[in-house]
């Protein structure tokens, strides 16, 4: 079982043909509004890989929350235990360049609602994995840390988007994945003082006992496990889109661990998904499905 507990947004897309500098406009060429939060995005790549998901959330009483839980609805996501907030849906505004990358500004509305208390809706047991981000309170990513210990689970925290406050509890999660800026910033937080990224990296895994798991776009992904480091490749692709690709990692490396994977099989299984992602537009639109990875990973025709 993989319980996430985290955000629900709706995303308003706008694409363009480049990113704006500070204080410029730009033309764009399509609008489009999709289902988001990476709680939610999170949550419908495990159920897509395989897992049986549950959601821990909040929506606001209006409009967009049937949209933004459409997909989590179809694909068969328990969202018993989502809750109707009376702050408005959490919205994200997201910018898409013709290259494909990216820049979001997030409004959490109801995600603000999640407070410590939800997470004992949650019912976490031995051997289930816990899957958290930072767009819910960080008082509430804290306790579900805390409860995932106290219940032999596997906690799974995602550190984004940065937050400085939240350095010190890292070390309470089992698996810790950052993108490779979030870890830089996180290592100065945390004043990890190894020459590189990687001395870096292996210094907050011997310091902590923990996994640390730090994604690199089209470089791939390092992990660094106890003394041990590795590097995982990514597919090459052209990107359309890398909206939704480090959700949809984290959602395939939870549904990965919880089938018994190996961590390394597990991530490089989660890879493939998120270059697979980023052949589509949209967060969870683009999630692919399990035999669509498959299909991927044998080298046939992506859909």
């Amino acid at each position: 079982m993989i319980t996430v507990i985290g955000s629900i947004n709706l995303d308003l897309v706008a694409n363009v043909e480049r990113l704006p500098g500070a204080g410029e406009t730009v033309p764009g060429t399509a609008f489009a509004t999709s289902p988001g939060g990476k709680g939610a995005n999170q949550a419908l790549a495990a159920r897509r890989a395989g897992a049986t998901v549950r959601m821990i959330g909040a929506v606001g009483d209006d409009g967009f929350a049937r949209a933004a839980l459409d997909l989590l609805k179809r694909g068969e996501v328990d969202l018993d235990r989502v809750r109707r907030a009376s702050a408005p849906t959490g919205t994200a505004l997201i910018l898409v360049a013709a290259s494909g990358e990216n820049m979001i500004a997030v409004v959490p509305g109801a995600n603000d609602a999640m407070g410590p208390e939800r997470v004992a809706e949650a019912g976490i047991g031995a051997g289930d994995i816990v899957l958290l981000q930072h767009e819910i309170p960080l008082a509430t990513v804290e306790a579900a840390l805390d409860a995932a210990s106290r219940a032999g689970a596997v906690a799974i925290l995602n550190t984004a988007p940065f937050r400085a406050e939240a350095a010190p509890f890292l070390a309470k999660a089992g698996l810790v994945v950052a993108n490779e800026t979030e870890f830089d910033l996180y290592a100065q937080a945390l004043g990890l003082v190894g020459e590189d990224r990687e001395a870096r990296m292996r210094e907050f895994s011997a310091q902590t006992g923990r996994t640390l798991i730090v994604t690199l776009g089209g470089e791939g992904v390092l992990a660094a496990e106890g003394g041990d480091l590795f590097h995982t490749p990514a597919t090459p692709i052209t990107p359309v889109d890398t909206v939704g690709a480090g959700d949809t990692f984290c959602g395939y490396l939870a549904a990965g661990l919880d089938a018994g994977l190996p961590l390394r099989a597990a991530i490089a299984q989660a890879a493939r998904a998120a270059s697979l992602a980023c052949l589509k537009p949209g967060a969870q639109p683009s999630i692919p499905t399990a035999d669509e990875v498959e299909a991927f990973t044998a080298g046939r025709s992506a859909p």
